[in-house]
């Protein structure tokens, strides 16, 4: 009801136009899929725009907002994307640690088809880098646009339409995983019309922080837009191009990608790696580049070196995917070239991990008594560990003993723990007071128990799978005196139960951490008064202008 009424008249009828076509959309989907899994996702749109037209009715007619709410920022969508992502952090790291104790313990499911590994294994991937990276990304973009632009968003009902549009593709991917509908892709892509979606959702967020630079009353843009605008339009390329394909009909959810062979395989890394590059590093970035300086009460550090390095990863990750696929059928030459530009990631990444480290002078004191600062100072540290171990890796001769081993989960997982995860709880904790007019999280205790519950699960879980890792690629290449594998495959499965016991501990240690501050955050909105200021930024009129950091 509360965002209804941020809503004018004419955007709240726009608002049920959009719902009403989603709505035969979906009853479309049904109509044509029939017995085919599509109907069940044609069934999921329809309860998913019902559920919003009733939202939308119930608030119509509430009095529309005033002018004098374009005197402060509109920060209804960060709020929701906030709430969220910490939903889909519960649901997507419980079902990571479901997927980790079936390594340890196999029988840990049930006789159905949704609870099998390769269904759910993509349901942790999606909730936990989409559902709960996707929408902090959303939510903290908003955020930090119109405080370093000093300009309100352009309209209520797009940055809504977005969330909502995301979010349901969220639902779609997942569900759709749990039914069996995927493309088979290293991502596990859900299917064609879930993709044409997406695009639509993606190219209405990209408008709206245009429209917001273009309206800017700040004439520097400040570094942290630079990083979230390549996060939104270098995905959308990549989104598209990986996943182009022909679906059998209109009648199912199946389709053939648009390429084949040693193509396709390259297409998926091309797109993989730049994922990782650009929803993982380059909008997380964004988000470190706003987040730690404000809350250390410092300027960064050398605002050249961070357009050094924005530079220097957005053209050196883009050639970097081939290092996935050493000893394969992709030409050398190519292989070689993803060998050396990954080498050569290593300069901008580390100019970055440095540039928030260094910003850190002066404030150390702050991030020994500020566990949500000591978040931010952790993801640093662990984003410059991750990358040299990122560019070690793509080696041809490293690889030849990391590939197809626990060491590359070791390797995504310090990322996706120690950096992704811990600089998105550090920006959810520092905005959570402002947006709800709080002086402080509803508790500061309950913030280092989730630290260190993040700290040591990120800990045992990248050590066990280090150790699992390079025994496993050992034990694969040993051979006995008579020139045959000293050891089968089973002997390593052996070898690695104890690392996939504690890569479970340390999972549910870090799901544990992650409920502790789903818990704070919920208590932090609950008791937020209604009409007190405490803790608030200064009004739009009120922002002081902002100045470079050099």
């Amino acid at each position: 009801m509360q965002v209804i009424a941020t809503l004018t008249r004419s955007e709240r009828q726009w608002a049920l136009i959009i719902l009403l076509v989603l709505f035969a959309l979906g009853l479309a989907l049904m109509a044509a899929g029939r017995n085919d899994p599509l109907a069940g996702h044609g069934a999921l749109v329809m309860i998913a725009a019902l559920a919003a037209i009733f939202a939308v009715i119930s608030g119509y007619f509430t009095p529309e907002p005033g002018d004098e709410r374009l005197d402060h920022y509109y920060d209804e969508p960060s709020k929701i994307g906030l709430v969220l992502a910490m939903a889909w952090a519960a649901v997507g790291m419980f079902f990571g640690v479901w997927v980790a104790a079936l390594l340890a313990w196999p029988d840990l499911t049930f006789d159905a088809g949704w609870a099998s590994f390769g269904r759910i294994r993509p349901v942790h991937t999606t909730g936990v880098i989409f559902g709960f990276g996707g929408n902090a990304l959303i939510a903290t973009s908003f955020y930090v646009m119109q405080r370093t632009s000093r300009a309100r968003l352009p309209d209520q009902l797009s940055p809504l339409f977005v969330l909502f549009g995301y979010n349901l593709f969220c639902l779609l991917a997942v569900s759709g995983y749990m039914m069996g509908i995927t493309q088979s892709k290293e991502y596990a892509e859900p299917e064609w019309y879930a993709d044409i979606w997406l695009v639509v959702v993606w190219v209405v967020y990209f408008v709206i922080y245009l429209r917001t630079l273009a309206r800017r009353n700040e004439p520097h843009i400040y570094v942290a837009n630079w990083y979230y605008l390549a996060f939104i339009l270098v995905v959308a390329m990549l989104h598209i191009v990986n996943n182009l394909a022909v679906p059998v009909s209109f009648g199912s959810a199946k389709s053939y990608s648009l390429f084949s062979g040693v193509q396709d395989a390259m297409t998926q890394w091309w797109y993989g790696h730049n994922a990782v590059a650009f929803f993982l590093t380059s909008g997380f970035l964004g988000m470190l580049y706003y987040y730690m300086p404000k809350r250390a009460g410092r300027p960064i550090y050398s605002y050249r070196m961070s357009i050094i390095s924005f530079w220097g990863i957005t053209f050196f990750y883009m050639w970097a995917g081939s290092h996935h696929l050493h000893y394969t059928a992709l030409p050398q030459w190519v292989q070689s070239l993803g060998m050396t530009f990954s080498i050569m990631l290593l300069i901008p990444s580390w100019v970055s991990a440095g540039n928030a480290l260094m910003t850190l002078n002066g404030a150390w004191h702050k991030v020994r008594d500020d566990a949500v600062l000591r978040f931010m100072m952790v993801a640093a540290v662990f984003y410059g560990l991750t990358t040299f171990e990122g560019s070690f890796m793509a080696i041809r001769t490293v690889n030849s003993l990391s590939h197809y081993t626990d060491w590359t989960i070791g390797h995504v997982h310090a990322g996706t723990l120690g950096w992704v995860s811990m600089i998105t709880f550090g920006a959810i904790y520092a905005s959570v007071p402002w947006l709800w007019k709080r002086p402080a999280m509803y508790s500061t205790q309950l913030v280092e128990t989730h630290f260190w519950f993040a700290i040591a699960g990120t800990i045992v879980y990248v050590f066990a799978m280090w150790n699992s890792g390079i025994i496993q690629g050992l034990m694969w290449r040993t051979y006995n005196d008579s020139g045959t594998l000293a050891y089968s495959f089973v002997d390593s499965l052996i070898a690695m139960h104890p690392y996939y016991i504690a890569r479970t501990v340390g999972g549910l240690l870090f799901l544990t951490g992650t409920l502790v501050g789903c818990y704070n955050v919920w208590m932090t909105i609950r008791t937020a008064p209604r009409t007190s200021t405490t803790g608030a930024e200064p009004a739009l009129a009120e922002q002081p202008l902002l100045q470079p950091g050099e």
